[in-house]
């Protein structure tokens, strides 16, 4: 179904999205705890904010609130291998150089198929449509089968051996740490760029809100009456493709698979007919949701969104209406960045530049193994 989001579009240019945060703020590992972060709670009526502990999240919630959270699991995206020919054969004098040159990154973005991906690849120029790359010793095969727009390949992966693909895959393959943390991932990475709602494999990126969660803290959630549930959102470039144009209104979104069970949506429609609450873990979860809501109303349907599988490609930008949000559980977010759009549409632009200011004085920690914020109406409770 094609939909027209003419409401998302704003007339805001890319430089209003900007903030200095210093490098030293930037998280490069992720705290000894999960739920030691720091917490912002920002007021998205009065941009009122004050300075908490994410471990205070449960007695600062009112008790009757649908949390809903992404259970998407991260795959090891980042794969290194070789050009077939030049695994193949020793290098000779005249090919030494392009040998040890040799070195093919693959970054893998989105399942197409059961051992077909998209995805980027580096060095893009050298490795037109029908080059094969080999990784480990040669027991997974890729061949670039198309290119297409944004410097994307679809790539079809086969097995040398009668392992499975995607078993070659989690053991050769790389955490996608985002290129912000300037180190290479570690095994400890597996672990802690994994929420422990992951389950449903196919991000290419972490839901980081969730990261802060521990099983201590979900079940004083669960003490205090707040009803959970599970959404899936396959991140991938529809969240974190920079935006290169000026005018945010023209900028495209990267599709991103989501799912949204039955029962899910039933369990949204009672807590908005009931005047409950509905508090989203990161803005993967947010635009899962409205983009399941905004098909909803263009369907004609009654529903507060629909359920099924579909393709989010929709940019949330300051003008939006919210149709199923109310408070939002987020981390700090790039400048100039979809990401940061989402925030400011939900919060306020002016608000959200106020309170990442305040974080960057108060020196708060920064993206995906930083600190983060809880965004909603009213004060402490």
């Amino acid at each position: 179904m094609q939909l027209a989001f003419a409401d998302t579009l704003c007339l805001m240019r890319i430089e209003e999205l900007d903030y200095e945060v210093p490098s030293g703020l930037i998280a490069q590992r992720p705290l000894e705890r999960r739920d030691s972060s720091r917490m912002l709670l920002l007021d998205r009526t009065s941009g009122g904010y004050e300075d908490r502990l994410f471990e205070e999240l449960p007695s600062l919630l009112r008790g009757d609130e649908l949390l809903v959270y992404n259970n998407a699991r991260v795959i090891p995206a980042r794969l290194f291998g070789k050009r077939k020919g030049l695994h193949s054969q020793p290098p000779s004098r005249s090919t030494r150089k392009e040998h040890l040159q040799g070195q093919v990154e693959v970054f893998l973005t989105r399942r197409l198929d059961q051992n077909v991906w998209e995805g980027l690849v580096r060095p893009g120029r050298k490795l037109p449509t029908g080059e094969k790359i080999v990784f480990g010793t040669g027991e997974l095969e890729a061949e670039i089968v198309s290119r297409g727009e944004l410097g994307l390949r679809t790539i079809r992966f086969s097995s040398a051996s009668s392992q499975e693909v995607d078993r070659l895959l989690e053991s050769l393959g790389h955490v996608p740490l985002p290129p912000y943390i300037e180190r290479e991932d570690e095994v400890s990475d597996r672990a802690r760029y994994q929420t422990i709602f992951a389950k449903q494999p196919g991000a290419v990126a972490a839901p980081t809100a969730g990261l802060h969660f521990t099983s201590e803290i979900l079940a004083k959630i669960h003490e205090r009456g707040v009803e959970t549930c599970e959404v899936t959102l396959d991140v991938g470039l529809g969240t974190f493709q920079p935006i290169h144009v000026e005018d945010l209104g023209d900028h495209v979104m990267h599709a991103e698979r989501y799912e949204i069970r039955e029962e899910i949506a039933e369990k949204l429609s009672a807590a908005r007919a009931s005047g409950r609450k509905i508090l989203a873990v990161g803005t993967t979860v947010v635009r899962t949701l409205e983009d399941a809501a905004l098909r909803a109303a263009q369907s004609g349907s009654d529903r507060l969104v629909i359920s099924g599988s579909a393709e989010a490609r929709l940019f949330i930008t300051p003008g939006f209406s919210f149709r199923v949000v109310d408070a939002l559980l987020t981390n700090f977010h790039l400048p100039r960045s979809t990401l940061l759009a989402l925030v400011c549409a939900f919060a306020g632009r002016a608000h959200v530049l106020d309170a990442y200011k305040h974080a960057v004085e108060a020196r708060y920690r920064f993206y995906s193994y930083g600190d983060c914020m809880l965004i909603r109406a009213g004060g402490s409770r």
